[in-house]
C-alpha cells in the first residue's frame, strides 16, 4: 500500500498523522488528512501533508482509508463517500468508538477488508495500545494495518467482541493509571518532597515498571518479589494498601465500567 487517508483532522487523527511521519512509516506526501478548516492543519502542511477539505476527494486515490472521525458523524460520511470507493484495492480502517464492524458493512457492504482499531489517548507520543479486529482481510491487508499501529506503540489483535473490554482496560485503563499516579504524587508530597519532584519520580517509576513486564514478559508478582524483603518497608506498604482495599477496589472500578458500557448500548 502507497497512499493513506486520514478522515477526520482532530485530535486523534492529527495524532495518528504525526506518528506516521515521524516514524517514518510514509512519505507526507503520500498521506492526505481531511478537515473541513484546513487552516487548523498547517502544521502537517508544513510538513508536506496533504490538507483537503472534500472527503470524496481525499478517498478517489487512496489504498488505505482511516476513518477517525465521531460516532454520530460515521453514517453520514461513509454514505457520502461510498461511491468513491474500490473494494478491490482499498482497506477501510475505523478508529470510531463504539462503531462495530458490521455497523460499517450495512452501509458500504461486505466486499471490503475492515478494520476496527481502538488506540488510547498515548497515540499522541507513539506509546498506544491498540486494540485491532478485521473482516475481510487478507494476511497482506492485516500485516500493513498491524505495522501502521505499530508505529503508534503496541497492538494486539482480539475478537471484536472484546473491544468493550478493550476500552475499559487500554482507554479507561490510562485513567486509573493516572490516578494512581497522582495518588503516589500526594503521598510523596506528604513524606517530604516537592510537588515537582514528587510527580517525576512517581511518573518515571510506573513507567519503568511498566517496560520491565514489557520487555522481560515476566508476571507483575515477580517483579514484586525482587522489591520485598522480609519485615522490609516495601512489604509493609504494600499489605497497608491491600488492608485497604486496594487491589479489589481497583477491580471494582475496572468491572463498573465495563458494566456502564454494556448498559449504555
Amino acid at each position: 500500500m502507497e497512499s493513506i487517508t486520514i478522515i477526520g483532522g482532530g485530535n486523534l487523527g492529527t495524532a495518528m498523522a504525526e506518528g506516521l511521519i515521524t516514524s517514518g512509516f510514509i512519505d507526507p506526501a503520500k498521506l492526505t488528512v481531511t478537515r473541513r478548516n484546513t487552516t487548523l492543519l498547517a502544521s502537517l502542511a508544513a510538513k508536506g501533508v496533504n490538507i483537503v477539505s472534500s472527503n470524496t476527494d481525499a478517498v478517489k486515490h487512496a489504498d488505505c482509508i482511516i476513518l477517525a472521525v465521531k460516532p454520530f458523524q460515521i453514517k453520514d460520511i461513509l454514505t457520502e463517500i461510498k461511491p468513491y470507493l474500490n473494494p478491490q484495492k482499498q482497506v477501510l480502517v475505523s478508529v470510531v468508538t463504539g462503531v462495530w464492524i458490521n455497523d460499517i458493512i450495512t452501509i458500504v457492504g461486505d466486499q471490503f477488508a475492515i478494520f476496527r482499531a481502538m488506540p488510547n489517548t498515548a497515540i499522541a507520543i507513539q506509546q498506544s495500545m491498540t486494540c485491532i479486529n478485521s473482516s475481510n482481510a487478507s494476511e497482506t491487508q492485516t500485516a500493513f494495518v498491524i505495522q501502521l499501529f505499530n508505529q503508534l506503540g503496541k497492538t494486539v489483535f482480539i475478537e471484536e467482541k472484546l473491544m468493550d473490554a478493550a476500552t475499559v482496560l487500554g482507554a479507561c485503563g490510562t485513567a486509573y493509571a493516572m490516578r494512581y499516579i497522582r495518588a503516589n504524587i500526594q503521598g510523596g508530597i506528604e513524606i517530604g518532597f516537592s510537588a515537582a519532584t514528587a510527580s517525576l519520580i512517581a511518573a518515571q517509576t510506573v513507567k519503568g515498571a511498566a517496560e520491565l513486564l514489557l520487555q522481560k514478559n515476566t508476571h507483575p508478582e515477580q517483579e514484586i518479589d525482587k522489591v520485598t524483603t522480609p519485615q522490609g518497608c516495601t512489604i509493609a506498604g504494600l499489605n497497608e494498601m491491600e488492608h485497604q482495599g486496594f487491589s479489589s477496589s481497583l477491580i471494582k472500578g475496572v468491572i463498573t465500567s465495563y458494566k456502564k458500557i454494556k448498559s449504555d448500548l
